[in-house]
């Protein structure tokens, strides 16, 4: 059952030294603040915890993976302190993700959007269906995807990321990103698919945890700016969704 929470939901459910963290919201399990607040706090917590040497990643339902930051709080935005911290929000999930000293195996059903592919391009090990079709379509109210680029670019690349962000209105299908590296599989089925997660993260579960936690820092190395980074990014965005130009893009959309 899908959540009917406003602010979302998260739950953690522990099998063996496995952390399965499911996210959720209405809104096509898209992030207000509170909900990405929540989630930077789970990670960095199971980060501390020995017991756990892997995390699988998912969202609710057999729709959307994630539809990004919440629309409403993007609109709701009136000064650049608001800005800079709404889109601090993703800068501070995916410094969780990158610092976490446990791999995240993502598990993708469906569409991702906006900051929802920047939670996809920092797991360490993506599976998804054919379903997983993904888009930046920052572009088309006025700003960018500054905050989730670096990511984004770690895994496709600046050809795939600049792809991805300029053509803002179409989809890449989920072979597509499996071509470019988001994706390690992709299979039919929802079924197909949770199969190949229990058995990657079992796997996973099973070797040395200090040689994954070792692997872990060997696939982020040279993003240790990323704590600056990624907040001077969202600074960007901050001030660009304050510009008239995404103010009037917004109430379009906002009527649709």
């Amino acid at each position: 059952m899908k959540t009917t929470r406003q602010n979302g939901s998260l739950y953690t459910s522990i099998q063996k030294n496995i952390a399965i963290i499911e996210f959720g919201h209405p809104a096509s399990n898209s992030f207000p603040s509170e909900l990405l607040e929540r989630l930077t706090k789970e990670l960095n917590s199971i980060a501390k915890n020995d017991a756990i040497s892997v995390i699988v990643l998912k969202s609710e339902g057999e729709k959307a993976f994630c539809a990004g930051a919440s629309f409403d709080e993007l609109v709701a935005i009136s000064s650049l302190k608001e800005g800079k911290q709404f889109f601090a929000g993703f800068a501070n999930v995916i410094n969780a993700m990158r610092t976490c000293g446990k791999l995240i195996v993502g598990r993708v059903q469906g569409k991702a959007v906006g900051g929802g592919v920047g939670l996809v391009a920092a797991c360490d090990y993506v599976l998804a269906t054919e379903n997983a079709s993904i888009k930046l379509s920052e572009f088309t109210i006025g700003i960018g995807p500054f905050v989730i680029a670096p990511a984004v670019k770690r895994k496709v690349g600046v050809a795939g990321l600049s792809e991805l962000t300029l053509d803002a209105t179409n989809w890449k299908n989920s072979y597509w990103a499996k071509d470019k590296g988001l994706y390690a599989k992709v299979f039919e089925t929802i079924k197909e698919l949770d199969e190949e997660v229990e058995l990657l993260a079992s796997k996973l579960a099973s070797y040395n945890p200090d040689a994954l936690s070792e692997m872990k820092k060997v696939l982020w190395e040279n993003t240790q700016n990323w704590d600056e980074l990624l907040v001077e990014r969202a600074a960007i965005s901050g001030e660009l969704v304050l510009s008239e130009i995404t103010k009037k893009a917004l109430t379009k959309f906002s009527k649709k």
